[in-house]
């Protein structure tokens, strides 16, 4: 079937098992992907040779947006902080020891990464009165100023955020990006939020700072992707760990695979792809 193939619509979990797509269907004109990433189907070269390619990434982006929205929202009330004081003394607290709560109010929200879940993201933050600060080197200042962001340096927004939220592709300039030494610069009580990858950061670094108490996390995603028995993110009450649940799931699939279908329907029409991955853009697209 691939050898006559034209179109080849694929999904999570779809593998040349080791071979090279364009080996396997010399004829395809076009790759529909109902997911996000396409680095386990094609490569530069495919690109190069014209094969055109679509991916559902746009879409998988919004529900990992809507997570994040409600994670800053719920960090910058300090609402998993307050309900584990709140279980452990089981009272209200009283004036010698006022709930940690904080506020939204000119929170200050950090950004790394203006990837589409990124944007979205910044999208997403405009009706609430906070200050969005955005680290992306491929991104202008008057790029971040459009999209509603104030463009600045790793270390300054780690320094001076409330919030920290990751959302920068794995690549290999990116695997670790965030060190000790970033985590280290986080305000006491910041919240850091990954629902990019676990591999971005040190996690012995990240555990280390976390097991002091110093600062919060919400980890959809860790590194391994599910930790050791015997990790302390398991226990740690400063930390909110969820299985990778960010992305499309339940009803949300639908989204990814409706789109595909109007990507095919481009075609028959003889339109162009509504999400096609262009050849500048792979080199920095997980």
């Amino acid at each position: 079937m691939l050898a006559d193939a034209d179109v080849l619509v694929t999904g999570w979990g779809t593998t040349t098992q080791g071979c090279r797509l364009r080996e396997l269907a010399p004829c395809l004109r076009t790759l529909v992907h109902t997911a996000g990433s396409v680095r386990t189907l094609v490569d530069e070269a495919d690109l190069d040779r014209g094969l055109a390619v679509s991916s559902q990434a746009e879409g998988n982006a919004r529900p990992v947006a809507e997570y994040t929205l409600a994670m800053i929202l719920l960090s910058g009330k300090a609402v998993f902080a307050a309900r584990h004081a709140y279980r452990a003394h089981r009272s209200a607290p009283d004036e010698a020891e006022p709930p940690p709560a904080r506020g939204l109010y000119g929170t200050r929200v950090g950004i790394i990464g203006a990837s589409r879940i990124g944007r979205r993201v910044i999208e997403l933050l405009s009706p609430f009165d906070v200050e969005v600060l955005l680290y992306d080197p491929y991104t202008s200042e008057e790029e971040a100023a459009r999209l509603g962001a104030r463009s600045t340096s790793l270390d300054d927004l780690l320094a001076r955020c409330q919030v920290v939220s990751l959302h920068a592709p794995l690549l290999d300039a990116t695997r670790g990006m965030i060190t000790a030494g970033h985590l280290r610069l986080l305000p006491d009580g910041a919240t850091f939020i990954n629902t990019a990858r676990g591999a971005l950061v040190d996690q012995d670094a990240l555990v280390a700072e976390l097991s002091t108490g110093r600062i919060h996390a919400v980890l959809d995603v860790t590194e391994p992707e599910v930790p050791e028995h015997t990790s302390p993110l398991w226990t740690l009450p400063n930390v909110v760990l969820t299985p990778h649940i960010a992305g499309s799931a339940g009803n949300e699939v639908r989204r990814l695979g409706d789109g595909a279908v109007r990507e095919v329907e481009r075609l028959a029409q003889g339109r162009p792809l509504a999400h096609a991955i262009e050849r500048e853009q792979f080199s920095r697209t997980a």
